[in-house]
């Protein structure tokens, strides 16, 4: 996924400015695609100048006052086309995955405590996945029935293709997460069972 195809679809969930889609990334859009908000301001800067968004007229000038932006139709066009488009998985380059395979050359001294540390990152990122849902998709996996981010429905209304989309990706972080979990758990009794290296091994 590409930074610009990020700024289209926050934008055609809801029109925004600069600062607001910053706060959107630090929130719910940066669960699986971060950027510093000088990268935000740069690619609307060229999405703008491609014509693929616009700024909208403020009904009042003053000053101060944030640029709101729209997706343009050349925008669409453009988020529709990358939807369908053919990209292969991207390999995976976790630091802590290298560090495991150069503890097995030069021992596990420290390492430890720095697997609890993760632990117990991914157990609070779980923690906070699981409390979006029981907010927002309150009738559990495959189900939306709560308010969206984005939309707040009516308590009867059924859950639309939007709300099913979201649940999904909100989903697939809960899975990496609770693997992430299993992984490290595994990992802390993996190195506590193993026996110790002898000095300049």
């Amino acid at each position: 996924m590409s930074l610009p195809h990020a700024i289209l679809t926050a934008l055609l969930e809801r029109p925004s400015s600069g600062l607001e889609l910053t706060r959107r990334f630090d929130r719910s859009i940066g669960y699986f695609w971060s950027a510093t908000h000088q990268q935000i301001y740069r690619e609307l800067g060229r999405l703008e100048r491609s014509g693929c968004i616009r700024a909208l007229a403020a009904e009042r000038p003053a000053r101060g006052r944030k640029k709101e932006y729209e997706v343009l139709p050349a925008g669409r066009a453009e988020l529709t086309g990358w939807v369908s488009r053919r990209e292969d998985p991207k390999p995976v380059r976790d630091p802590l995955l290298l560090r495991m395979r150069a503890a097995a050359v030069v021992g596990t001294d420290g390492l430890p405590d720095e697997l609890r540390r993760h632990l117990a990152l991914h157990e609070r990122q779980l923690a906070d996945y699981a409390d979006i849902e029981a907010r927002d998709f309150s009738g559990g996996p495959g189900t939306t029935t709560g308010p969206t981010p984005e939309k707040i429905p009516e308590p009867t209304e059924a859950p639309t293709e939007a709300d099913r989309l979201r649940h999904l990706v909100l989903r697939a972080g809960m899975d990496l997460e609770r693997r992430w979990v299993d992984w490290l758990t595994e990992a802390l009794r993996e190195i506590s069972a193993a026996p110790a290296r002898p000095d300049g091994a």
